[in-house]
């Protein structure tokens, strides 16, 4: 098997189109890392990174965490891409479920050249996000010492001017967003694979090698530890956990309930075209990562408000309650786990139309055997829908839980925990896979026209 994919990839890189491709995404992408690693002016980094490694803040712990893992570590840094590719997504999102609510949207994204002028409202979207959450920002920096217990006053450096850093910070902010979505797009136009998920996933990649460490350290502790819980048996089972998790989202990530839709012969002015049969595919898990994004999301806000209120007017219930929401209790798994299951249904009940679905079957003369076309092929679509979108949000919920699980509960390091599972493992491996099917089109097609070169036949035509 290593051999296979070791001589595919030598042949990616005989074919002159492709291997150019390659090089340019991964020259796009060491900008976009650069992005993440230059800080801004006027503050001092250090403190924050300090803060990310002392408190245990880590990527994937927590709201800040995980908005840290998507920025490729750009946001503890203080870097001018500290915003990472986040607001062009926000944007996007919420154009997308905009499109499902307002009717003029939905009309725009069915004609011919809609598709364009919604990416034109999300590219606004995202400079007036980035105008938002750069200010904000800047705001937070000022005042760390208020949202980041244990830093001391400000990351100014002393003598900034409050007004300059401010507006400067936001333009900053703002242009590295901007840059990164420019450079996203030019991938997915001239490199390989989505270029805004594989910039997502290059930053979280950036996280491998202090995961390692920490596995090492896991097993191979340092002279001056005294207790170490780890042992070979483990090492055992966190390998056979990885591979049957990576195997699990492989699986689920491509399945697809497939079905058939039959085509009746018809007659269009003097053409007749004829009929045949194909099948429609429903993804398993059609929201992908959305609902555990939403769901973390959620959550991080109820035990900050009640932890601030509790302690602001000394009211020890609201303390209570706010530990009660902590990350890996009884409660917070129960509650993570019911809003993804919501959040699927919800994102598939506002992205999949299965009226239209139904009516533009039923216009190009199509039909499932067995279903009259209409609303019967609509409450057909709907109630299958249904079902195996429950069984991809249990998987969601289960894979979302375990780095939690091998963090809160087996004390295993949160650069380790967090590819277990969750979030950057889901983007990984979908990324993956999309990138590997572009790759594998290109040599079949090439494969192909080589084929046809060689057997094809020679003559007056």
């Amino acid at each position: 098997m290593l051999k296979n994919i070791i001589n595919t990839l030598s042949n990616c890189f005989k074919i002159p189109e492709l291997k150019s491709r390659i090089l340019f995404t991964l020259f796009v992408l060491a900008i976009c890392r650069v992005a993440s690693l230059i800080p801004c002016p006027g503050t001092n980094y250090h403190l924050l990174v300090d803060f990310f490694q002392q408190k245990g803040n880590a990527p994937g712990n927590g709201l800040l965490g995980m908005y840290s893992m998507f920025t490729g570590g750009g946001f503890e840094r203080c870097a001018i891409g500290s915003l990472g590719i986040m607001p062009y997504i926000s944007a996007t999102i919420i154009i997308q479920l905009l499109t499902a609510v307002i009717p003029q949207l939905s009309k725009l994204a069915r004609e011919e050249g809609g598709r364009a002028k919604l990416i034109q409202y999300g590219r606004v979207g995202t400079l007036l996000l980035c105008l938002g959450q750069g200010w904000f920002m800047a705001l937070g920096w000022e005042h760390a010492g208020d949202f980041f217990k244990g830093i001391q006053g400000s990351l100014l450096a002393p003598g900034t001017n409050l007004w300059l850093f401010r507006i400067e910070t936001t333009v900053i902010l703002t242009t590295g967003t901007m840059l990164l979505m420019r450079l996203g797009e030019q991938i997915t136009e001239r490199g390989i694979g989505n270029g805004i998920s594989l910039i997502i996933t290059i930053g979280i990649l950036a996280r491998l090698p202090q995961a390692v460490v920490g596995a090492w350290d896991m097993f191979f502790p340092p002279p001056t530890a005294t207790d170490n819980p780890f042992n070979w048996g483990h090492a055992v089972a966190l390998i056979l956990l990885l591979c049957a998790v990576i195997a699990g989202v492989i699986a689920v990530t491509q399945s697809q309930r497939k079905i058939p839709v039959q085509y009746a012969q018809r007659a269009v002015g003097r053409k007749i075209y004829s009929g045949g049969s194909s099948f429609m595919p429903l993804r398993v898990n059609y929201a992908g990562v959305m609902p555990v994004i939403f769901a973390q999301a959620l959550l991080m806000f109820p035990s900050m408000i009640f932890r601030n209120i509790g302690s602001r007017f000394n009211l020890p219930f609201l303390n209570q309650i706010s530990q009660s929401l902590d990350r890996g209790s009884f409660i917070y798994l129960s509650l993570y786990g019911l809003l993804i299951l919501f959040f699927s249904y919800f994102w598939v009940a506002t992205q999949f139309n299965e009226i239209q679905i139904a009516d533009d079957m039923k216009k190009g003369g199509g039909y499932i055997p067995g279903v009259r076309p209409g609303l019967a092929t609509s409450d057909f679509l709907h109630k299958t829908m249904s079902r195996i979108t429950l069984a991809g949000a249990i998987f969601l919920t289960a894979i979302a839980v375990i780095p939690i699980l091998l963090q809160e509960w087996m004390r295993i390091p949160v650069s380790v925990a967090q590819f277990f599972g969750g979030t950057s493992l889901l983007i990984m491996v979908g990324v993956m896979l999309d990138t590997m099917r572009q790759m594998e089109s290109h040599l079949l097609m090439r494969h192909y026209d080589g084929f046809l070169k060689k057997g094809r036949i020679k003559g007056k035509f």
